[in-house]
């Protein structure tokens, strides 16, 4: 639904209240992940792509910084404002890691920068190591300086060390620091609105790790101050940019557009579903439908990125989606996935699923090198060869985000239902789960996807260990399949016979009594498809895209030679043929589109582009005039 949408009084007619469903979050430490896919995946993050950020959070000063702060070293601080919430990025996902594999020699390493960091902190709790050596006078003076924003990464810093290694060093720290903010802030006290959101989600999280409900009281209070003309500093006094571009323009609840920063707009949404989900706060839902909506369907792109524009890393206007200058941030790809994965907790719908899919495979996947070790930062859709992949930035969010996004990735598998099991993503592996009231269920998926659609799930009451599994106990739950958005026929069997099943809110939903070692096949129909967008995306009329599943494919010059960058025209009508190559990019599917006797193209997935010789890249090219017309 992206780069093609809905009509506006489609729009409008969306996004009334409803009630959360809440369903459960299931720990990517319940998951195990054994999928060709992602396995090597997260083995390439914990192996290089950590000790590589942190490396490069020692040489650019960052972690001096936080000696330097707490008198352990002379000199002033380098970089900019936030530079401290990469470290903690580092962090957070480092702790991932070892919750996947135990790391003596990270571990003491982490521990040693942790002693730093809460060194630096203040006696009153306060940490932001900019201010403490550069401009102490100036704390709380501005807004858009990140105090927040800095003080959020913290936080989920420290909740995923503790809950990696039960160490509570930086947990006290986090709670000191959360607890001086409720000091100074809140009703009767000063105002804040935070120019970069963070906190507020990340304050929902101290408050499930610690149960201290102020937590999640003051992140509900801060996205209140939000739209009421308390924001004050740089972003406020830029006519250009003002309030809309951190989401300071409209009361919370009155949402109805996505405006501004991406990044900083997706946080806000994701802070939005956590706090509704833990307060019932309903008007929160409906803002968030509404806004989901204006997003999905007039402004992201087929690869799931959003915010084509470099001036405010951001929003423009609707369906302005060009492919060439998109900016389509890394981080707000990864942001997407949150807030979208938020909403298929808060909601239950498949279709947010769909989305924390498409970024997983495409606009969060292609920040990183297949080598673990260089990074986009913008995430064009057109290059003419002059976009390429760099060891780190100036402002490096980027590659600290995917450091404690890929780690995670299990967290998206499964969600608990109500009355069971939601499968979200098919990743091969296996997963412990709880289905209420203490009962546990074990879910064995093996796949080939996303270069196949066909998903076993072997499911047994009890955990994979337990010997009463051959007892012939049963167990009573429902068993819900997303069907992605992408798919126009299926087949589903369970043990040898073929079931009937209709989606509901995206899922094929099994509810039924199931005894160990019971097999369901979900056959996903999987093939190539044509895209076009809208009319209203102006620069990509005319052309068409390809997409298999999950994938979308892009043409790279390495694989074409002999085309101009945008020199050429594709054939809907011509045959398409789909190779699996397990020597090129890691394993891929590569799409040769073309006639017999004419030319032929090849296509790569997006994500693993500009890994080999330099070159240009299209993923909408221009259409050879053909008959009929498809909307996705």
């Amino acid at each position: 639904m992206t780069e093609a949408g809905e009509s506006a009084e489609t729009i409008d007619r969306k996004g009334g209240n409803r009630e959360p469903k809440r369903w459960s979050g299931v720990p990517f430490t319940s998951v195990e992940i054994r999928s060709a896919f992602w396995r090597p995946r997260l083995e390439n993050v914990m192996e290089v792509t950590v000790p590589v950020c942190l490396d490069q959070c020692e040489k650019t000063g960052r972690i001096d910084n936080f000696s330097k702060a707490a008198g352990r070293m002379p000199g002033a601080f380098e970089g900019m404002y936030y530079n401290d919430s990469d470290v903690y990025k580092v962090i957070e996902g480092a702790a991932y890691t070892l919750m996947l594999r135990r790391d003596e020699a990270l571990e003491a390493r982490l521990d040693a920068i942790i002693g730093e960091i809460c060194g630096a902190q203040e006696s009153d709790g306060y940490l932001s190591t900019y201010f403490t050596l550069q401009a102490p006078e100036l704390k709380w003076t501005d807004m858009e300086k990140h105090e927040m924003y800095n003080g959020g990464h913290l936080i989920e810093a420290a909740v995923a060390y503790f809950e990696a290694t039960g160490k509570k060093r930086l947990l006290d720290a986090a709670c000191r620091l959360a607890d001086h903010y409720g000091d100074v802030f809140g009703p009767g006290k000063r105002h804040w609105a935070e120019g970069h959101e963070e906190i507020e989600l990340a304050l929902v999280k101290l408050h499930g790790a610690t149960g201290e409900e102020r937590y999640w009281k003051l992140a509900l209070w801060l996205l209140e101050e939000r739209g009421h003309g308390h924001g004050r500093g740089e972003i406020w006094d830029k006519p250009d940019w003002g309030p809309a571009y951190c989401q300071d323009d409209v009361p919370v609840r009155e949402i109805e557009k996505v405006t501004g920063h991406a990044v900083r707009a997706m946080y806000l949404y994701t802070a939005m579903a956590d706090a509704a989900r833990v307060s019932g706060e309903a008007d929160y839902v409906g803002a968030l439908e509404r806004v989901w909506h204006h997003t999905t369907e007039r402004n992201m792109y087929l690869t799931g990125g959003i915010g084509p524009s470099v001036h405010n890393e951001g929003f423009t206007h609707d369906y302005d989606l060009p492919s060439e200058s998109a900016y389509c941030e890394t981080c707000a790809a990864i942001a997407m996935a949150f807030w979208n994965h938020r909403m298929n907790l808060l909601l239950g719908e498949g279709r947010y699923a769909d989305l924390v899919e498409t970024e997983m495979y495409n606009g969060a996947l292609s920040g990183i090198s297949l080598s673990g070790d260089r990074f986009f930062y913008v995430n064009p859709l057109a290059s003419k060869g002059d976009h390429h992949r760099v060891e780190w930035f100036h402002t490096s969010c980027c590659p600290t985000n995917l450091v404690r996004f890929l780690p995670a990735v299990g967290q998206y598998a499964y969600a608990r239902t109500e009355d069971g099991i939601a499968v979200n993503q098919y990743i091969g592996g296996t997963a412990e789960l709880e289905i209420g009231g203490g009962k546990k269920v074990s879910v064995t998926q093996t796949t080939n996807y996303p270069w196949d659609g066909v998903v076993e799930l072997t499911v047994a009451p009890g955990n994979r260990d337990e010997t009463t599994r051959q007892d012939g106990r049963t167990e009573k739950f429902s068993l819900r399949l997303r069907l992605p958005g992408w798919c126009r026929s299926y087949k589903l069997y369970i043990g040898d016979r073929q079931v009937p099943a209709l989606p509901e809110n995206g899922y094929l939903v099994l509810d039924r009594a199931w005894s160990a070692g019971e097999t369901v096949r979900l056959e996903l129909d999987m093939p190539v498809e044509i895209v076009r967008a809208r009319p209203e995306a102006e620069e990509n009329r005319g052309r068409i895209a390809l997409r298999r599943g999950p994938i979308v494919y892009t043409l790279e010059q390495t694989d074409n030679p002999g085309l101009d960058y945008d020199g050429f025209e594709i054939s809907p009508d011509a045959p398409v043929q789909t190779e699996f190559a397990a020597d090129l990019l890691g394993g891929v599917n590569v799409l040769t589109i073309g006639r017999g006797g004419g030319r032929s193209y090849r296509l790569i997935p997006y994500y693993a582009w500009d890994n080999r010789e330099p070159g240009w890249m299209q993923v909408w090219t221009r259409e050879e005039p053909s008959r009929g017309l498809y909307y996705f």
